[in-house]
């Protein structure tokens, strides 16, 4: 058996923009609506005959001018091991759902090919696959047609997958009637309950509440654990880094970056932010501050001096400011501000070393480095904040620069981490490894 779940090489998909869709791109829940109650095997062959429709999607010819166009993917190339959970990521329009699309046979490609090796289950969109006038039963079965598994391969699961859905009242209910989250937490169960060897999601999780959530996340470990294959499209960096081996980073249809999930994402929030690890002004001009002071660089750094943008949340990290100091005569204070992605003000720290508090500094250059130690932050991405000021006999900012660099923050599964046994999402903007005391007294 081949150890490759999914090839895909040199895909593209272009679409004319208002132009009318061809057969073969008309989403599978409207051919599901269509057929209506027709028998799961015409169906099933109805939606066989869909995903192997060869449309080129460049609409029809012949027109003197033609409509707007765009590539949603272009010269997309990646293969996925068998038992490998891939993050896909990347801004809202990057061709992730489009990509999904196509390896979920909804949609054709109009150039380059797709090799499935295995059995494709999918949860793209709230109510793909499901006809509103059956029941959640219903189309459980449906699902599992479409799926090419007999009734009696559905009947062992069914139980199951009523109670992961928590409808066991509204089983037999016609799910145009179920709330969005009941839809989706149905659509879920049925994906990942009737045994496909290869997982196909995309956010819908986000309908659902958080304890839904976590229990959709510890099926799709489950499902890995029997060796099964994941593609996992999600905005939530902590659920991807946490869940996932690798990362494909998609922007402006094409992958700009395959690896580590951890590499991958950090370098999908520092590009969301807009900043980097490092930053300098080399024409004191233009470099920030005024007459007494004036910024030239900052930088995250490691303990071995490497100017850094993601690091283990275990390790201590340095945030180095190097400016000139034009006028002396000044008691000089650097600070920095810390935030997090949302805009939380996690700390704000001031150099308070004796060797230079309270003391005029003397004109020339200076570097001043905080370092913050290991089990500090919490997972995610950290904003840094230089700033210099007077204190005394006035208070005065001579330097502030919001956001000058940034860095992620990769938590940790091993032994020595603080969150220990627990893989769940940590609360708090800190995450800190704290020293606990037990007693124990024997009856």
């Amino acid at each position: 058996m081949s150890e490759i779940a999914v090839r895909v090489d040199r895909l593209g998909k272009f679409y004319r923009i208002g132009t009318r869709r061809e057969a073969s791109q008309v989403m599978l829940r409207e051919v599901v609506s269509k057929l209506g109650s027709a028998p799961f095997r015409a169906l099933a062959a109805s939606v066989r005959r869909l995903s192997t429709g060869r449309g080129n999607g460049r609409g029809r010819a012949g027109s003197s001018q033609l409509p707007p166009s765009i590539w949603a993917l272009r010269n997309v190339s990646f293969d996925v091991r068998r038992g490998e959970i891939v993050g896909i990521i990347g801004p809202n329009g990057a061709g992730k759902s489009t990509l999904l699309k196509i390896l979920s046979r909804i949609t054709d490609p109009t150039e380059g090919r797709v090799e499935i090796h295995g059995r494709v289950g999918s949860l793209l969109e709230v109510g793909t696959g499901f006809h509103p006038e059956l029941t959640g039963r219903e189309n459980a079965y449906l699902c599992g047609a479409l799926l090419g598994m007999r009734k009696i391969e559905t009947d062992r699961k069914l139980d199951e997958i009523i109670s992961f859905a928590e409808i066991e009242k509204f089983a037999d209910t016609p799910v145009k009637h179920y709330s969005s989250g009941m839809y989706v937490r149905l659509a879920f169960a049925v994906a990942a309950h009737l045994e496909p060897e290869i997982l196909i999601v995309d956010e819908v999780l986000a309908v659902g509440d958080v304890s839904f959530q976590r229990k959709c996340l510890n099926k799709m470990e489950d499902v890995r654990q029997h060796g099964r294959t994941i593609l996992f499209v999600s905005h939530n960096m902590q659920v991807v880094t946490r869940l996932c081996d690798r990362a494909l980073l998609i922007s402006g249809g094409e992958i700009r970056q395959d690896g580590p999930a951890s590499e991958v994402a950090g370098r999908y929030l520092l590009e969301s932010l807009r900043t980097a690890g490092s930053r300098s002004w080399p024409d004191p001009a233009t470099a920030p501050g005024d007459h007494v002071v004036r910024l030239r660089s900052v930088r995250a750094r490691d303990e071995a001096g490497n100017t850094i943008e993601s690091l283990d949340i275990r390790r201590p990290i340095g945030l180095e400011m190097a400016y000139d100091v034009l006028e002396e005569g000044h008691i000089l204070v650097p600070t920095y501000h810390l935030f997090n992605e949302s805009g939380t003000c996690l700390l704000a720290t001031l150099d308070v070393e004796p060797e230079w508090r309270g003391r005029a500094r003397p004109t020339g250059s200076f570097v001043s480095v905080a370092w913050v130690p290991g089990n500090f932050f919490a997972e995610g991405a950290v904003l840094a904040t230089p700033a210099v000021s007077t204190h005394h006999p006035d208070y005065k900012i001579h330097v502030y620069e919001r956001d000058a660099v940034a860095f992620h923050v990769q938590d940790s599964l091993q032994s020595d981490s603080a969150r220990g046994d627990y893989d769940g999402a940590f609360p708090g903007v800190v995450r800190p490894l704290l020293k606990w005391t037990t007693t124990h007294q024997q009856r």
